[in-house]
């Protein structure tokens, strides 16, 4: 495989991403649409998710494709970023129809800032506006790092924040992810800044430092956040055509992804989830090869995005931690 012409989920054809963030609030919303309505699923492994819509996303419900899936900072009150969509997207005629009306079916997701040193003292819930300008700006380019629901994130050791990458498949299936990267672990090995998603690293999309050149196996990590303050959050999407089903074994798998770039991963005090989306686009041509292709594809391409979360971070006024940049970014790779 190789990375898109982007390396951003919006290599899937018919794809498009919106950003929104508050500089005061320090925190924001991001939003994957499409073109038409695309199958959606969803997989949870933290211990301390924060959803809404999410139990729509079984194989077993009613609807079966849906309009967005909304990522958001602000903990709970983030979940009403998703009024914003629906809105916008009524207002664009979409959603299920009901009747004479129509219903934007609009999972979402959170991560917790709230502790991030933003300014949280407002009167009316500021993410359903976020929600509607993140929508209003779905574009196929977007920035990632300090961006969108990134904007705010933080991890055990670093700045967090909004990460994406893509692949092109040798089968000809493009499979991209989208991440907030608010962990409780680490996205580096120790004190060379090295990722733990570097085996995975196409070009140098992360600095190309390679691999860490040493590893303390019999370390025991602390927490470092408290329950309910962490979560990463990701979307992995595919132009294949997938039932739901399939998509969510697609984020399944793509959770080896999250589990090789964040040390530790899926803890009790995470929210840690995947969202799978399948524009259908192109059909399958072998029922047990193009999806078991498809699941490794998303874990490799979630690993990749976690780690270019961190390294696009950059540094603000008032940060808490420090961003990878900041400590790293003048390292040479390998060989240089």
């Amino acid at each position: 495989m190789k990375a898109g012409a982007r390396n951003l989920i919006t290599d899937v054809p018919g794809l498009r991403v919106g950003n929104a963030q508050d500089e005061g609030l320090r925190s924001g919303v991001s939003v994957l649409t499409g073109k038409r309505p695309f199958t959606a699923a969803v997989q949870v492994m933290g211990g301390a998710p924060g959803t809404r819509e999410s139990d729509l996303l079984a194989p077993d419900k009613l609807v079966q494709e849906v309009d967005a899936l909304v990522l958001s900072g602000g903990s709970a009150f983030g979940l009403a970023s998703c009024d914003g969509v629906m809105a916008g997207l009524r207002d664009q005629g979409r959603g299920f129809a009901v009747g004479a009306q129509r219903v934007p079916i609009v999972p979402g997701a959170i991560v917790f800032d709230l502790l991030n040193g933003g300014a949280k003292d407002w009167r009316d819930n500021p993410y359903p506006k976020l929600g509607r300008t993140a929508l209003e700006a779905a574009a196929e380019d977007f920035e990632i790092g300090t961006s969108g629901a990134g904007f705010g994130a933080m991890t055990g050791t670093l700045k967090g924040g909004l990460g994406s990458a893509s692949a092109v498949l040798e089968s000809g299936f493009t499979v991209g992810a989208l991440v907030v990267v608010n962990a409780l672990g680490a996205a580096t090995t120790g004190t060379e800044g090295q990722f733990w998603a570097a085996p995975w690293e196409m070009g140098r999309e992360f600095g190309g430092l390679g691999a860490a050149q040493s590893y303390a196996p019999g370390f025991e990590p602390e927490p470092m956040k408290q329950q309910g303050e962490a979560t990463t959050i990701a979307i992995v999407a595919t132009d294949a055509a997938l039932t739901q089903a399939q998509a969510q074994r697609m984020a399944v798998a793509a959770h080896d992804g999250m589990a090789r770039a964040i040390v530790p991963s899926h803890t009790l005090l995470d929210g840690d989830l995947v969202f799978a989306a399948a524009t259908g686009e192109k059909p399958l041509a072998d029922p047990i090869r193009d999806p078991f292709q498809l699941g490794h594809a998303a874990a490799c391409v979630l690993a990749r995005a976690i780690a270019r979360a961190i390294y696009e971070a950059q540094p603000r006024p008032g940060d808490l931690q420090p961003c990878w940049q900041s400590l790293y970014g003048t390292q040479s790779p390998p060989g240089n």
